[in-house]
């Protein structure tokens, strides 16, 4: 959907979900200052668009057992396409992978990984990681603190 096709309520819808997913349509029609029917109907035709992908829980990491975080920096053998395609399927099958990047720099790929410790850490690299096809190197950086995340995407743009 084009920047052109949002107005201010479909803005404020938009924000309002991103804080509270699970809110009723009653409830988000009055934040959003519109009756339910049109409210509704202005949801569904975000879905529909693909600008809303889906309604998610959001889990607390450390109380899920994934005390963790790893931000895994890959480099490829060959940037052929077969070696991409393949390190893309491949990565894609991997659970403990909650994001990857293609990045354009020194490396090819970032990955966002959790973990429940160290060890376990350690055994999906040596067993799995590194054993991807075209995996050349990679880069580990550890988090140590988590400052921000899961926040909603800006719209300011929107305006």
């Amino acid at each position: 959907m084009p920047n052109d096709r949002f107005d201010a309520i479909d803005r404020r819808i938009l924000e309002q979900l991103q804080r509270a997913g699970r809110m009723t349509n009653l409830e988000l029609a009055e934040k959003v200052g519109v009756s339910p029917t049109p409210c509704l109907r202005r949801v569904r035709q975000l879905e529909s668009d693909g600008v809303i992908k889906g309604y998610v829980a959001q889990l607390d990491r450390e109380r899920a057992g994934l005390g963790l975080t790893v931000f895994i920096a890959v480099r490829l053998t060959s940037h052929s396409d077969s070696a991409i395609k393949a390190f893309r399927r491949a990565v894609s099958g991997l659970a403990e992978v909650t994001a990857c990047y293609a990045t354009s720099g020194e490396h090819d790929f970032l990955l966002h990984v959790l973990m429940p410790d160290l060890a376990e850490y350690r055994r999906f690299v040596l067993d799995r990681l590194t054993k991807l096809p075209e995996v050349r190197d990679i880069n580990s950086s550890f988090v140590i603190d988590t400052v921000k995340e899961d926040a909603p995407i800006p719209l300011d743009h929107l305006k």
